[in-house]
């Protein structure tokens, strides 16, 4: 499968649906029959899996130890904001109630390719997140690629 890249930036209407573009939709393994978990990302953002690789991470997080208080966090925070969502015949996603106020997405939403995954985010939020990065582009492609 194909990663999902690029951004784009779509109206949010007054149901909370949102258009999800139709090379990240292309993207799409036909395993995730057209469905996506929809989660708290990090920073303030929501993270959408598809519903294949949802499934491989829900097995990844059953043989986690759940002995250990910060497991148990993690496991209840994914959870707790995870719901399925199917794109609709206009390649929409429904975006539910608390996760919009979460990740303040009210009318405008960027969405990116994330690889893996796919990340929606305040157009503002993003840019302000963005802005306040401590460091260079160059910078943090050393820090992360280099050896």
């Amino acid at each position: 499968m194909a990663g999902f890249k690029g951004q784009a930036e779509y109206s949010v209407d007054a149901k909370g649906r949102v258009a999800i573009p139709a090379k990240m939709r292309n993207a799409l393994n036909p395993a995730a029959k057209n469905t996506f978990t929809i989660t708290r990302g990090f920073e303030q953002c929501i993270f959408l899996y598809p519903l294949d690789h949802w499934e491989k991470m829900e097995e990844d997080i059953r043989g986690l130890n759940t002995y250990r208080p910060e497991t148990r966090d993690f496991i209840r925070i994914t959870m707790m904001w995870a719901d399925e969502c199917v794109l609709d015949g206009q390649g929409r996603i429904a975006i539910p109630k608390p996760l919009q106020e979460f990740a303040g997405v009210t009318d405008k939403a960027m969405i990116l390719g994330a690889f893996d995954h796919i990340e929606i985010w305040d157009p503002a939020t993003f840019q302000r997140h963005l802005s306040q990065q401590s460091e260079d582009y160059v910078q943090l492609a050393e820090k992360v690629l280099g050896s």
